[in-house]
């Protein structure tokens, strides 16, 4: 798959097989987020992985749409300093997941993003240290319906091309 085809085809998984995903993928996503670009090349994350059903199903109540983390074979917890100090951080951090997501999608592997909202709840959950913060986490697990990860786009999903482009000006 090209990297093309993987934007255009990637969809937001949030019902999983209970199937377990290989170390090797596993790793392989990982990877592709450490590989990320970042400003100054920071590298300002941290990623934890997370396995365990019942911290799966806490980190889930973290947010109000974070339930699919319940569900997921994989929770892949993102974790960085305040990122109000320093901006970049949260774009950065948005490159490395997307990163993962399209490198699972390659893999027939679904993925979504969650933004983590009680973020003291994931601390203590995630036994950070004081000045780490979880702004986010990403279930990956193989589709309970491959067909999700086929699915067409919904047709009122995306604003055409000639509206968002603008050429030189406004």
């Amino acid at each position: 798959m090209n990297v093309y085809d993987a934007i255009r085809t990637k969809r937001a998984i949030r019902k999983f097989s209970p199937e377990p995903i290989p170390d090797e993928a596993l790793l392989r996503i990982l990877d592709a987020g450490r590989l990320a670009g970042s400003s100054k090349n920071t590298q300002p994350w941290d990623f934890i992985v997370i396995r365990d059903r019942e911290r799966l199903r806490a980190l889930s109540e973290c947010g109000p749409w974070a339930g699919h983390l319940a569900g997921a074979a994989v929770g892949v917890a993102l974790v960085t300093g305040d990122w109000r100090e320093r901006w970049p951080v949260a774009f950065d951090l948005g490159r490395a997941a997307q990163n993962m997501m399209l490198t699972a999608h390659e893999m027939g592997i679904g993925s979504v993003i969650a933004n983590i909202y009680d973020m003291d709840k994931a601390h203590a959950l995630l036994q950070l240290p004081a000045d780490k913060m979880c702004y986010a986490a990403i279930s990956f697990g193989y589709p309970a319906n491959p067909e999700d990860l086929k699915r067409p786009p919904r047709k009122s999903g995306r604003r055409p091309l000639e509206e968002v482009v603008h050429w030189e000006v406004w």
